[in-house]
């Protein structure tokens, strides 16, 4: 972007990244309340940030299913094994994949990668490319484009 500033996009993810770790590691009792906690202490108003919030309710909701896939995909790892970053970052983009054909695989797939280049450790970038792009391969529909069906 011309003015150096991070699209609202990667902004959300990495807010809903942030947020899906801590909740890894302590989950709330009350979803709501710290959702609001935590967006109030984000840079941006809340509403900036509705993608990340979809995305969270979203990774929230699905978990079993989205776990169970992580599972099935990451076959020679001990799930709990995974780094709880990477774990954020997959569940992420998983969710993504899996129930947001409104976004085309390849943009999920390299805003995770840029998000474990960030944030993970070296070895992560392959790690997390690798469980995605056989998830891709499963997917029954373009990788470069969005499906509205």
């Amino acid at each position: 972007m011309a003015d150096g500033k991070k699209p609202q996009r990667r902004l959300c993810r990495i807010a809903c990244m942030q947020y899906l770790y801590s909740w890894s590691i302590n989950e709330p009792t009350d979803l709501n309340e710290d959702l609001r906690v935590f967006f109030s202490e984000q840079e941006e108003e809340r509403d900036y940030y509705a993608f990340a919030e979809e995305l969270v309710f979203g990774v929230i909701d699905n978990r079993e299913a989205i776990d169970a896939k992580i599972q099935e995909l990451a076959s020679n790892w001990d799930f709990d094994r995974i780094a709880k970053i990477d774990l954020s970052i997959l569940r992420m983009a998983i969710f993504e994949l899996l129930f947001r054909k409104d976004i085309p695989p390849v943009v999920t797939i390299n805003e995770a990668i840029d998000l474990s280049k960030l944030y993970s450790a070296e070895e992560s970038r392959r790690f997390v490319n690798g469980i995605l792009d056989r998830l891709r391969g499963q997917l029954n529909r373009p990788s470069r484009e969005a499906s509205w069906d």
